[in-house]
């Protein structure tokens, strides 16, 4: 059985399932929704996703808008990243803080990420990320935090990142508050 750890935002999971190692290599069940439904979390994945970054880059911060908001089960298969998520639900006490976590191939570790939250992650190793998503990409839906925002402070442990264009033009968390009424 898995490892569930709550995290300092609530709702976000970080999940350590139980690997078996011998002379051949490892193998762990990678997702079970049991893990979630025993934290009282039922979702339906529609969408698995995978990226492919070298090291130095930043991916994020992004979310969906509703009705396409997503929930996310993030997980590394190959190398390392620093994953970041942004609490941006408008009524949360934990408005506008991160949580942040090594994910690698080592540890085989996920993350459960609610609706309502940015997301992004630094590459630390050249990296395969999957996550599975509860609703599909809308473009029109997507958005963004500016993934350097001052007021967020987020040490991503990269020296000079590997951004896209649209990931530098993303608003500020100040921005956000304002545009979005205060949230998501």
């Amino acid at each position: 059985m898995a490892e569930i750890c709550k995290t300092s935002l609530p709702g976000v999971l970080e999940i350590f399932p139980k690997v078996f190692n011998d002379q051949r290599g490892y193998f762990f069940e990678s997702f079970r929704a049991d893990w979630l439904e025993k934290e009282h979390v039922f979702e339906t994945w529609v969408q698995d996703n995978q990226s492919y970054s070298q090291k130095g880059t930043v991916r994020g911060l992004h979310f969906q808008r509703e009705p396409f908001a997503q929930a996310k089960l993030v997980r590394v298969i190959q190398g390392k990243v620093l994953d970041v998520v942004v609490d941006l639900r408008k009524d949360s006490e934990t408005f506008g803080s991160y949580y942040s976590t090594i994910m690698d191939t080592e540890k085989h570790n996920l993350l459960y990420v609610p609706r309502g939250f940015a997301h992004g992650f630094s590459v630390l190793e050249d990296a395969i990320f999957v996550y599975k998503c509860s609703n599909y990409y809308d473009k029109e839906s997507e958005g963004g935090i500016l993934w350097n925002d001052p007021s967020l402070q987020i040490d991503w442990m990269v020296n000079d990142p590997i951004i896209s264009e649209k990931d530098t033009k993303w608003q500020s968390l100040e921005e956000f508050k304002v545009t979005s009424e205060g949230g998501l």
